[in-house]
């Protein structure tokens, strides 16, 4: 169990009152680009919440994802959002490189959901079958500061390469690389996503592409802890037959401590009281298990959370 949990105030979690919920309760769901995972999951848990939390206006908004959802929770511009784990601890801890002037100090957890995928995909007439290949070539890598871009940097740094040992670099989300891939104006993209995410299912119907291996000690090099080994299994994509090693780096749900402990509660039972539905809006969202929910949290767990992980016996 994380230290952040343990700090918490028990007492504090049973003042929680549904008195909190304001006659007009706004939930802005931040997630990511359309043709990404966390777009089709933000839209899904808008409903549910309209349905769960009294008197409630609720939207999802579309965004550059990981870094942009953080620094939009500090400002309160946002009730919850999603964003990978590597990227919720540099922003914590104020890294200027990662897209973070300061440190965002009133980011708190709501839940570990499922793990995204290091993804390099390159077109088979490419000659890219290693990550020494990708040298020379043209690539993009993600919006720039996105969870893809960040987790691009440390994945070549580790491999030995860097931004300006590529022919181009595009920095563009999934959808436009994807775009890019089938016009041949780029040979690969790299992209930071939950299993058959739409972009990449989409690119390999259209052309012949071959996914890049990212070995276990390039992973080992990286030197994060968020970052571990794991496969894309096979037939996970269109002509993808065999098993591709790479790398696996968890999602979290994100809000902010100015959000009432009541609709934090709300918003974490809508989660686990609907993964069925979750995992149709999305596959990636069939990896989400609530006894993995409070697994590997780099900020500390929101009081509102936590009395709902406290009831189903998660937390002592």
């Amino acid at each position: 169990m994380p230290s952040f949990v343990r700090k918490c105030a028990v007492g504090a979690l049973f003042a929680v009152s549904t008195a909190a919920v304001s006659a007009a309760t706004f939930v802005n769901v931040l997630t990511g680009g359309t043709s990404g995972v966390y777009y089709p999951l933000g839209v899904t848990l808008s409903q549910i919440y309209g349905e769960v939390i009294p008197d409630s206006k609720v939207q999802v908004q579309a965004t550059k994802a990981s870094a942009e959802n953080l620094n939009l929770l500090q400002g309160g511009r946002g009730e919850i959002g999603f964003s990978l784990a590597d990227s919720v601890s540099d922003a914590w801890k104020g890294d200027a490189d990662a897209g973070f002037s300061k440190p965002l100090d009133k980011l708190r957890a709501v839940a570990a959901v499922y793990p995204n995928y290091i993804q390099i995909v390159a077109l088979a007439d490419a000659n890219i079958k290693s990550l020494t290949d990708l040298k020379g070539k043209r690539i993009s890598v993600g919006a720039p500061r996105s969870g893809t871009e960040i987790n691009a940097r440390a994945i070549l740094k580790a491999a030995g390469l860097s931004y300006s040992d590529f022919a181009k670099v595009e920095y563009l989300p999934f959808g436009e690389s994807v775009e890019l891939m089938k016009n041949r104006q780029i040979d690969v993209t790299l992209q930071s996503a939950g299993l058959g995410v739409a972009a990449l299912r989409d690119l390999s119907t259209a052309v012949k592409v071959n996914f890049v291996p990212v070995p276990a000690d390039v992973v080992a090099k990286v030197g994060d802890s968020a970052y571990r080994s794991a496969p894309i299994p096979p037939n996970t994509y269109d002509g993808q037959t065999t098993e591709v090693p790479t790398v696996a780096i968890n999602n979290l749900l994100v809000t902010h401590d100015k959000v009432p402990a009541e609709v934090v509660y709300q918003m974490t039972k809508g989660i686990f009281e609907n993964l069925p539905r979750l995992g149709n809006s999305h596959a990636a969202a069939r990896q989400i298990k609530l006894e993995s929910a409070v697994d590997g949290l780099p900020i500390p767990l929101h009081p509102g959370a936590e009395k709902y992980y406290r009831e189903r016996g998660l937390i002592k």
